[in-house]
């Protein structure tokens, strides 16, 4: 059987990352026989956000404008429903700081748990549910979904345990050149930015192990 690393460097505020998770997906269901190991990396688009968030409509519009905010959103609708995704926007949804989300992949590695299945959880819960992943509530409960300690993880989330850590690790990526995400490394050499079509991943994964 063929091995193959992936590491992916994502936040889960990031609806490119979804969309590329989905893709990156599509294209290993093409090859079932392949022994995939997935390792997610940390990267914060708004490293400056505070710990509390911002609205997000008022957040996009302050970067993008009023205007072009809304014809974003609705192009990122289109493209997130043609990989079966269903972005939504609702009143109230928060753009949260994702520091505290990160913490959580982090906990779920070392534990040995599916970190995949975490950040599916995560990018729903903000994409598609618009809740608030800055909420050490909201967190703790995903993180009882994949079987880790409900209190245990919202206590701890809300102590700040570890994410010095994990701001290194999130400095790391920056190190290696990582400026966006998502951001895909195959075999820890070859590197992949952005969310490229499936068959383009299916392509570059065949001539890794050919």
């Amino acid at each position: 059987m063929s091995k193959l690393q992936i590491e992916i460097v994502s936040d889960p505020v990031c609806p490119w990352c979804y969309i590329g998770k989905r893709r990156l997906e599509q294209a290993l269901a093409e090859r079932p026989e392949l022994d995939v190991a997935v390792q997610w990396t940390p990267f914060q688009l708004s490293p400056d956000m505070p710990r509390e968030g911002h609205d997000r409509a008022e957040h996009y519009a302050r970067i993008f404008g009023a205007e072009r905010a809304q014809m974003i959103r609705e192009s990122m609708r289109e493209t997130g429903r043609a990989e079966g995704l269903d972005f939504d926007l609702k009143p109230g949804a928060r753009s949260p700081n994702t520091l505290s989300a990160h913490v959580l992949m982090y906990w779920a590695a070392k534990q040995g748990l599916d970190g995949s299945a975490l950040a599916e959880k995560l990018f729903h819960a903000h994409h598609v549910d618009c809740e608030n992943l800055g909420d050490p509530a909201v967190l703790a409960r995903l993180a009882a979904e994949l079987g880790m300690d409900q209190a245990q993880v919202r206590a701890d989330l809300e102590s700040g345990k570890d994410e010095d850590r994990v701001r290194e690790l999130i400095s790391a990526s920056a190190a290696r050149g990582v400026t966006g995400v998502p951001f895909f490394i195959f075999n820890q050499r070859y590197a992949v930015s952005g969310a490229q079509p499936a068959d383009a991943l299916l392509e570059l994964i065949d001539r890794l192990v050919a």
